[in-house]
């Protein structure tokens, strides 16, 4: 189950980050820190507010999805996690050490050999061979020619890509590239990747395919991921921990099927709307732990199965019961009568209906 999260190691601690662009950032926090927000700063001080007292666990083994609309902060936050962007104000300690006390050498360590990054736009050399860009950050470290390829080999052909390792980036498509790209992140056997809007420019049906190849991967190699999304689908689909960001602030953070049973403010509750919710949520945050199946049992499912499958099994009988098991332990109970509840969505706010009234 995916929900364990409390027994994970934290693998990244940010902690009351903040930033500011402008040429007098640390003076505007006197500001921020009284209660002004991004509009109000940029009128008043001509400052941009990027983060605003961000505090984030990124436990190991997770793919924590940080994702907002246009200017919310996402891909800023991203880049302070390798310090491509440095803070106005606050910490990114990764296990344990505070990054921002690193020098040069340990900088360069750290983005060797401890985080890898996917990027939106692939960003492949187009003079090297695709086996040349998957074994990049191994020949930046110095190792030898045979052990690069041999390595470079194994992950093209475990993203489907075994058999191009001659070819060219412009030999490719769109798809193709992005796997080199996820290749040369798997080839550094970096324990955290950096994935910044990684899929957003591929098609929709190989957007898919992509977001199914890392959760097969994450399955196997259990990386710490951190992936940026402006896309709700894709972050409920892949995210073990969703942040949403607004404004350079976190409106809520939690396990996305929470964030869809429980909004916290009408902002989320807009934001979720337009959900398909039988499609993520699952039979774990639905069932009931405790009491006995309406009117006998008829079947047994997962947790981890969605509320599509299960009404699916039920053939849309809603007298339907099933008892709820994993590796043979009962773990509760599921009505069609839970399914059925759970897929009324929290009502869109008032202002949110009236935004869209007036659109």
């Amino acid at each position: 189950m995916r929900n364990d999260r409390d027994s994970k190691t934290t693998k990244i601690e940010i902690r009351h980050l903040y930033k500011i662009f402008g040429p007098h950032p640390e003076a505007m926090l006197e500001h921020v820190h009284a209660g002004m927000g991004k509009s109000e700063l940029m009128e008043t001080h001509q400052h941009v507010l990027g983060l605003s007292d961000i505090n984030v666990d990124v436990k190991e083994g997770d793919i924590t999805v940080m994702m907002g609309l246009s200017g919310s902060g996402k891909s800023t936050l991203i880049r302070h996690l390798n310090r491509l962007i440095d803070p106005t104000a606050g910490e990114v300690r990764v296990d344990g050490e505070n990054i921002l006390d690193y020098d040069e050498r340990q900088l360069r360590h750290l983005r060797r050999n401890r985080m890898s990054m996917v990027f939106q736009n692939f960003a492949l050399l187009p003079h090297r061979t695709v086996r040349e860009n998957t074994a990049l950050a191994l020949t930046v470290r110095g190792e030898s020619r045979a052990d690069y390829e041999q390595e470079a080999a194994r992950w093209l052909d475990r993203v489907g890509l075994g058999g191009s390792e001659e070819q060219y980036p412009h030999q490719l498509s769109g798809g193709m590239q992005q796997r080199v790209g996820l290749a040369r992140a798997l080839a550094s056997n970096a324990p955290i990747m950096l994935m910044d809007e990684a899929f957003s420019a591929l098609d929709p049906l190989i957007r898919t395919d992509m977001q199914d190849l890392l959760l097969e991967l994450q399955e196997e190699l259990s990386k710490t991921v951190v992936f940026i999304s402006h896309d709700l689908d894709e972050a409920l689909k892949l995210a073990d921990h969703l942040v949403i960001l607004k404004d350079g602030y976190v409106v809520q953070q939690d396990e996305p099927q929470r964030i869809l049973l429980e909004p916290a403010d009408d902002y989320i509750v807009d934001f979720i709307s337009d959900i398909n919710r039988a499609r993520v949520l699952r039979v774990r945050s639905v069932m009931r732990a405790e009491g006995e199946a309406r009117g006998g049992v008829t079947g047994e499912i997962g947790p981890e199965e969605t509320l599509e499958e299960v009404i699916s099994k039920s053939g849309g009988d809603t007298s339907c019961s099933f008892l709820v098991q994993q590796d043979g332990r009962k773990l509760g109970v599921l009505d069609m009568n839970d399914v059925m509840r759970a897929l009324v969505p929290t009502g869109a706010s008032e202002h949110g209906l009236r935004s869209r009234a007036s659109a």
